[in-house]
């Protein structure tokens, strides 16, 4: 696994180049595959629809034919003399009766004539309770009930309409129902029905159909009436109707819906005689199917992208194989190694890339000793400004706190006050470059705490311990100090008293001082003082412990510095590491 991260690293440039035209390739090839796919689509599509349009025409002129046909019946029963009167006629002797029946029948066959095309049963019942039919076996239909029937009800709501209805009790049949009715008074005498069997309706339009071309007939409901798919007949297709209404209202040639759990090409068209819509249902995946072989297509896509990348492979490696040399070299030099020079070979432009590095390294060598002197100025500087502004609070106060001593008469106490204000004064002042022994900064130390102490009323305790092997070791002046001011000024906020320890011991090389308080403590786990923010005010120098920690950084490198660990309640802790080293260590490496 390392090996073939190492090579990814070293070769990353050549990787990224090849990778980058390997996605272009096929993102082109499956862009223009995919974009002539979809032209070709939706070009088959339109034409398709167009033809399929004209189609609906062609079986649009079949209904009106047949409309036609059912409305001449209708005319004609509604003008016969004896249909009428076999309908109106009450109840007379079995001679009377026959001789109806014979009128009856002899006018049917003078009507049926018009409808002979189509295999329909003429059912017709009047107010007298008489009922005539040409072939009950169509539409059995119990002549009893005939009256309570749906479809008759319908019928007399609606006498002066030609009613297309169907009835899905039994074998589904279509029905043209019509009240009879004289024109002139809008008296309805009886019922005429034509009854078709559904089968036989779907003959109209059977031939136009096909596997994925279906044909559906909607009335205004959302039922299906009629389609060359039996098990959707008598279905509620709602959805199918507002398709249906969108389409004719907007004019719209076809539109694109996934309905019927299929992705369909829907063209519909409004049958005015029947009150229904004429839906044209076309399975795009079936039809789509066969108009491109997309194996073939991504057989021939695949083929030229694999040609395409060889060749890519093969330039690419070339143009980037010295590159990767001089990569590797550079990558094989540690940090800040800038002795290491790279070597000077192979295509014109890696050896000025390699002649620029080395120069580039030359320069930075320079560069970095004027910034570290630089920087060491700068710091120094800062310090010494530091260090140099006695903040007046610390003074005010102190101050205040020895003229309450004296009117209190301890004057002995005062006097020790003012001793360890000078002593500290005296300190402060001094270089900020200075660094002093560990026993004179812990009697800096112990000046601040007892003045601290005398201010505080000894509520807070100072401590400390120092290892005798680290009494002579050198630290930078104040190191200690801002972390001592911190915990008198911020630990004991909610606590109203507790101590400050101070402990320096030395652990190898190293000399350890931790400063550390049971007071209040902050939630901020474990960490370095960089990685925050404090807003905290130091009162007495103004040295913060950011200040500290950058000190030690620039003074002694990387692996030395300042870090806290504190919990709420639990007090805080400060480390400070840093070299242990003395007068005599120092005068011995000179």
């Amino acid at each position: 696994m390392n090996k073939w991260r190492y090579r990814f690293r070293t070769n990353g440039l050549f990787i990224k180049l090849f990778l980058v035209t390997v996605i272009s390739i096929v993102a082109v090839s499956v862009l223009i595959s995919w974009s002539t796919i979809r032209v070709s689509e939706r070009l088959f599509i339109d034409t398709f629809s167009i033809i399929n349009a004209k189609v609906l025409s062609q079986i649009n002129a079949g209904f009106q034919s047949f409309n036609t046909a059912v409305v001449t019946v209708s005319n004609n029963m509604m003008q016969s003399g004896a249909v009428k009167q076999f309908l109106t006629e009450g109840d007379s002797d079995s001679l009377t009766m026959t001789k109806a029946y014979y009128n009856m029948h002899k006018q049917m066959d003078q009507i049926v004539p018009a409808i002979e095309t189509y295999e329909m049963a003429i059912i017709v019942k009047g107010i007298n309770g008489r009922t005539y039919a040409t072939n009950r076996l169509i539409w059995p239909v119990d002549e009893a009930d005939i009256d309570d029937h749906p479809v008759s009800l319908a019928a007399r709501e609606e006498p002066r309409r030609l009613l297309y209805l169907a009835d899905f009790s039994g074998e589904p049949v279509i029905i043209a129902a019509k009240a009879m009715m004289e024109r002139s008074t809008g008296f309805v005498y009886g019922t005429l029905f034509m009854a078709m069997r559904e089968s036989e309706f779907r003959g109209l339009y059977g031939s136009y159909t096909s596997e994925g071309n279906d044909i559906v007939i909607l009335d205004r409901s959302g039922v299906i009436l009629s389609s060359n798919r039996a098990e959707l007949i008598g279905r509620q297709e709602p959805e199918l109707l507002d398709v249906a209404a969108e389409i004719h209202d907007n004019d719209l040639d076809y539109v694109n819906r996934h309905i019927l759990e299929r992705d369909q090409i829907v063209l519909a068209e409004y049958l005015p005689f029947y009150d229904s819509y004429m839906v044209n249902l076309i399975d795009k995946r079936l039809i789509l199917s066969s108009l491109s072989d997309t194996k073939t297509v991504g057989l021939i896509v695949f083929g030229i992208v694999v040609a395409a990348l060889v060749i890519v492979y093969t330039i690419s490696q070339r143009l980037t194989r010295s590159l990767t040399r001089l990569v590797k070299q550079i990558s094989n030099i540690a940090k800040f190694e800038f002795a290491h020079y790279v070597s000077e070979s192979g295509s014109y432009e890696t050896r000025q890339l390699a002649r620029a590095f080395n120069s580039m390294l030359d320069e930075l060598k320079e560069y970095l000793a004027e910034l570290e002197q630089a920087e060491r100025r700068k710091r120094n500087a800062e310090l010494e400004a530091l260090q140099r502004q006695i903040n007046p609070h610390f003074l005010y106060n102190t101050l205040a706190s020895i003229k309450i001593m004296v009117k209190q008469g301890s004057r002995e106490k005062a006097s020790e006050t003012i001793n360890a204000l000078i002593a500290l004064l005296q300190n402060a002042i001094g270089d900020a470059n200075e660094t002093i022994t560990v026993e004179r900064e812990m009697e800096n130390l112990n000046h601040y705490a007892r003045i601290m102490e005398a201010r505080n009323g000894d509520r807070i305790k100072f401590r400390d311990f120092v290892s005798p092997d680290c009494r002579d070791a050198l630290v930078p002046k104040l190191m200690i100090q801002p972390f001592v001011e911190n915990a008198f000024f911020h630990a004991f906020n909610t606590k109203t008293e507790g101590s400050v320890y101070v402990t320096v011991s030395r652990k190898g090389n190293t000399l350890v001082c931790e400063i550390a308080d049971n007071g209040d403590g902050m939630e901020i786990g474990d960490g370095l003082p960089e990685a925050r923010k404090s807003g905290r005010r130091h009162l007495f120098t103004g040295i913060g412990v950011r200040n500290v920690h950058e000190r030690l950084r620039l003074l002694y490198g990387e692996p030395y510095g300042v870090r806290i660990q504190s919990r709420k309640g639990e007090g805080t802790r400060v480390r400070i590491e840093l070299p242990h080293e003395t007068e005599a260590k120092n005068a011995a490496n000179i």
